[in-house]
């Protein structure tokens, strides 16, 4: 991992970025896999679909909040 303003980055391989078809600049995606592993995607519909996700998760919160008792 690397300083990078005040943020940290994390510095992938050239065999990494190929297999993710990602290159500088490009959202790479982490979720949590099974048994503790991460999974990693480069997609940028992924990265999309999240963000949709989180706004409607923001705007409906407390109507999820009271879905889920």
């Amino acid at each position: 991992m690397r300083k990078i303003g005040n943020s940290v980055g994390i510095v992938l391989p050239k065999e990494a970025l190929a297999h993710l078809k990602a290159g500088e600049g490009d959202t790479v995606c982490l979720t949590e896999a099974s048994e503790g592993a991460v999974r990693m995607t480069a997609n940028p519909e992924v990265a999309r679909q999240m963000d949709v996700v989180k706004d409607v998760m923001r705007r409906y919160r407390n109507t999820l909040r009271e879905l889920a008792k």
